[in-house]
Parts: C-alpha cells; structure tokens; sequence
C-alpha cells in the first residue's frame, strides 16, 4: 500500500490519477512528478516499487506544500481577508461569490439551499 503525505493512494489507478488524492496535486503537479521521478505515467500505484515511492515521496515533501500545511495557509488567507475587511472578505463573511458572478440567479453552492419568502399580497382591483 502506497502511504504519501499522510494519504493512502488507490493500488488500482494510474500513477499519474493516484496522486491527484494528495491534496495540493492536480493532474499536471502529478506528471511532473512523476516524470522528475523517471516514472510512467501508466504504471499502477500497486506496480510502484520501494525506491520509486521514496523518489515520489523526496520529491513531494521538497518541492510542494501539501494536505495539512495547505489547508491551513488557505485558511489563514481567508482569515487575513476577513480580518482587513476587504470586498473578498465581506463577500466570504456572507456566504456569496467572491470573482464576480451574479446572485440573482444560481449561485447556489454558495447560498446554500433556497430560503422561500412568503409572496407579497396583491392590491385589490377597482
């Protein structure tokens, strides 16, 4: 079983997709480790052999920041913007996009499930 930065990686899955579960490794941060480690992108995570996993391993904990380090730099910049009060900070206090897009509609991943308000009475005709 192939253990890397605290995250044990698929055995069935291409290399190259099985460090995409380590988070901070998108799918070109896995090839260029994988090539800088002389591994196929092909090869299986359970195919990897021991020199390979510690090559992989060098090059992860030298070069990049990962998991919980990460995490917690992401989160300290999220506090910082909240701290200043800036725009981006207000719009991540609230809950609503941060870059721009529009409210009226969609953005529910953000709002979260629909809060239906009552609908407002009509004035009675003449």
């Amino acid at each position: 079983m192939a253990r890397i930065a605290g995250i044990d990686l698929p055995k069935n899955k291409r290399g190259e997709i099985g460090l995409t579960y380590i988070y901070g490794i998108g799918r070109s941060t896995a090839q260029n480790i994988l090539t800088e480690a002389g591994i196929d992108f092909d090869k299986k995570v359970n195919q990897w052999n021991d020199e390979e996993l510690a090559a992989i391993r060098n090059i992860i904990t030298s070069q990049f920041k990962v998991e919980g380090a990460l995490r917690s730099e992401v989160q300290m910049n999220i506090k910082r913007l909240l701290d200043i009060a800036c725009y981006r900070g207000l719009r991540h206090r609230k809950g609503l996009p941060l870059r721009g897009q529009r409210t009226r509609t969609n953005s529910r991943t953000r709002k979260g499930k629909r809060k239906t308000v009552a609908g407002k009475k009509k004035a009675p005709k003449k």
